[in-house]
């Protein structure tokens, strides 16, 4: 039966006011869902409809009936009419076409009462959930879900290509005290490109906004978000997820290879391009795996505009970069990379955003995500912003970002940049440039609470995940329970370590002797965190040369001093992490957009360095007592600390009883030592497992033909020696052999 079609209303002014027209019209109502699509009035079921490229529109019924709707005298675009009630759809005509659409403005809201106490609270744990653009049905038609936080905006409209970027056409609905307006728009899908468009508090347009929480966005130089459809990934990963545990304890071998997608690997034939993600899913995930590392660290992947940044000015944390492929393809490099046994870390940069226009600052015409002062919320050393980490919000849009790439890429842990500059208010700031904390003091207390929040929250929701931060001051407890009174990291960056072990490997020998306590020092505190050493990028640019280059003497000696250091490394407590190409022993320092330098392979020296790097990190996986005591007193025991004159360090590692102790000793002199006396805790066989002289690795091949006995007297406070040949330049790595 055909629905009779309502009498036309006698006064078209009934149906909508002068003020509610002229305010639609410019885009400047403060509540759009009041007037437009379906309402109940004293004259009976009123659609309006806002087209502003219309010159005629129809609902169409769902009885295949259609009704015409009065144009709006003075307020273009604006059509109104009485209708029945029920669904329908538009069908609008202007310049010479015709186009159908279902109306936004009929749809109802999809953010819950609970969305929105959270979301207002600032405690909402999966804030993507809620905010972002969302591929969903909604009342029964596909679309898109759109919501963002702006709560000093009296605007907020979706624009793009779906709506010829006019931001009169879809302005959103406010979410009462939340600060969130939200909009469902039928019709727009994968793919679509699109940005926010904001009136401040006085009215006033702002700068064209991508989205805070935007999953995917445009190839720089353009700025709008994409949408994209996070729903329906098929993991394979499910035997690793289970596991990832026990690989990622303090007493798992842990050795990260340091990467930048952008310039691991390059196709000349191709313009220069960088591999993709699926590229990388196959050749940087065999290469790890043949190298022997445990985990791939990669630069921020989280969209950034300028690509010199190398990731660390993030405009999008929420979005993984489409200069390397659609974020369901990056997801397939972490799947590939656990299918292989390969751990997956990210660099995350929670410290500081960038000031471009289309991003955080001034988001709503206010400063919502960073600090107003200048003295607190901005970066002096890189000319960007901070957060202001006690606004509860801000805070749980970080919080949320680590959780959502350990949840929804199954991204294994998170290295959090810059820590110290976020720990302290006078971080890089002379007297009167910073603002004390509540107490009085410099310690950035709010950026503490955060860090513990976020540990807390991921630490407790993700099994088996690790977090580490890279601090570069002596502040207490990183690594320790936040029920403790520590930060909740899972692990540190030993910056002390590094800065003092390369000042100490760059002088010539003949001068290492006034220098021996940098190498030695690090023990004194190896303890007080759970330590990575790390020889990352920042140790091979900004002109400070390649690790090949830091090293003094002629051509071969370089590299002798090289392999002894990377020898001392993974002999010494900790973690290892070791940035692309020092490997190979990159001859010239890190440039972001161009290729490691891969025909050096071709040199037996740089292919030496790389096949002492792959024994290193598998004599390390295999010897429990090279690695399950890293960050424990009980795994290690000084030989020798204060061989200054000879510049002879060696010492114990252990592992549980039952597991075979090794010896490491590195001579760091160009002079051969034979017969020399090393006390060892055990008798018997000790087999030479590392020794960096090797000729496979490039060296002179002396040493100790691969095996030393404990059959001499008391020495170095053990029951038993051996004399061994320490070649020049080198660091040798004995295991004990049992009966």
């Amino acid at each position: 039966m055909t629905k009779p079609k309502p009498k036309p209303a006698s006064n078209i002014a009934e149906l909508v006011t002068t003020a509610e027209a002229q305010a639609i019209v410019a885009g400047r109502h403060a509540d759009p869902f009041a007037v437009l699509g379906p309402h109940d009035t004293g004259q009976g079921h009123v659609v309006r409809v806002f087209d502003p490229g219309a010159d005629a529109v129809q609902a169409l019924l769902s009885d295949n009936s259609n009704i015409d709707l009065t144009a709006i005298p003075q307020a273009r675009g604006l059509f109104v009419g009485l209708v029945p009630q029920g669904p329908y759809r538009v069908r609008a005509q202007g310049f010479g076409t015709e186009w159908t659409f279902d109306d936004p403005y009929a749809f109802g809201p999809i953010l819950g009462e609970m969305d929105e106490y959270l979301l207002g609270e600032g405690t909402h744990a999966r804030l993507w959930h809620a905010l972002g653009a969302h591929v969903t049905t909604h009342e029964g038609i596909g679309g898109t879900h759109f919501a963002v936080w702006a709560p000093n905006a009296s605007r907020v409209s979706v624009v793009g290509d779906f709506n010829g970027w006019n931001g009169r056409r879809h302005p959103m609905r406010r979410r009462g005290a939340s600060g969130v307006w939200e909009i469902f728009l039928p019709g727009v899908g994968e793919g679509a490109v699109y940005k926010y468009e904001l009136l401040d508090g006085q009215g006033a347009l702002l700068p064209l906004k991508a989205d805070p929480l935007g999953f995917g966005a445009q190839h720089a130089p353009e700025t709008a978000s994409v949408v994209r459809d996070l729903s329906g990934y098929g993991w394979r990963d499910a035997a690793w997820m289970e596991g990832r545990a026990n690989r990622q304890d303090v007493r798992a071998p842990i050795s990260i290879y340091e990467v930048h997608l952008g310039s691991w690997r390059r196709i000349a034939g191709e313009g220069n391009r960088p591999l993709s993600y699926k590229e990388h899913a196959a050749e940087l995930v065999d290469y790890a795996v043949d190298m022997g590392f445990t985990h791939l660290e990669l630069l921020p992947v989280s969209e950034h505009p300028f690509d010199g940044s190398w990731g660390y000015q993030p405009v999008g944390l929420y979005a993984p970069s489409i200069r390397f492929g659609p974020a369901q393809e990056f997801r397939d490099l972490i799947d590939a990379a656990h299918g292989r046994g390969l751990g997956v870390i990210l660099d995350w940069v929670p410290g500081h955003f960038p000031t471009d226009a289309h991003g955080l600052g001034r988001f709503d015409g206010t400063p919502l995500y960073e600090h107003a002062d200048p003295r607190e919320g901005f970066h002096q050393d890189w000319n960007t912003l901070i957060y202001n980490f006690g606004r509860t919000e801000v805070q749980n849009f970080l919080v949320s970002n680590a959780l959502y790439w350990l949840e929804e890429y199954h991204v294994d842990g998170l290295r959090v940049d810059a820590v110290a500059s976020m720990l302290y208010r006078d971080y890089s700031r002379a007297e009167g440039e910073w603002v004390p904390n509540a107490q009085g003091g410099r310690e950035n207390l709010e950026a503490i609470a955060l860090f513990q929040r976020m540990n807390s929250q991921v630490y407790g929701e993700v099994p088996g995940i690790l977090t580490a931060a890279e601090e570069s001051t002596s502040f207490p407890m990183v690594s320790r329970p936040v029920d403790a009174g520590g930060l909740g990291f899972g692990f540190k960056w030993n910056m002390g370590w590094m800065n003092d072990t390369l000042t100490y490997i760059q002088k010539d020998p003949i001068y290492r002797q006034h220098h021996h306590n940098q190498m030695t020092f690090g023990i004194h505190y190896a303890w007080s965190e759970n330590f990575i050493l790390p020889i990352s990028h920042d140790e091979v640019v900004h002109g400070k040369g390649s690790m090949l280059a830091k090293m003094p003497g002629a051509e071969d000696e370089r590299f002798a001093n090289l392999r002894a250091y990377y020898g001392f490394m993974w002999g010494h407590p900790g973690k290892k992490l070791l940035f692309m190409g020092c490997e190979f022993a990159q001859a010239t320092e890190w440039n972001h957009s161009t290729s490691l330098d891969w025909h050096l392979l071709d040199d037996p020296r740089h292919r030496g360095v790389q096949s002492l790097v792959r024994d290193l990190n598998r004599a390390y996986a295999d010897n429990p007592a090279l690695h399950k005591n890293d960050c424990a007193p009980e795994g290690f025991a000084w030989l020798e600390a204060n061989a200054a004159d000879t510049s002879v360090f060696a010492w114990v590692r252990f592992g549980d009883p039952d597991d075979p102790p090794c010896v490491v000793i590195s001579n760091m002199t160009p002079v051969e030592r034979s017969g020399w006396i090393c006390g060892l805790p055990r008798p018997g066989a000790w087999e030479e497992i590392v020794n960096t002289d090797a000729a496979a690795y490039g060296g002179g091949n002396r040493g100790n033909m691969g095996v030393v006995t404990a059959d001499g007297p008391p020495a170095q406070g053990q029951a038993q020696s051996a004399q061994i040949t320490l070649p020049p330049l080198s660091t040798i790595i004995l295991r004990h052999k049992a009966k």
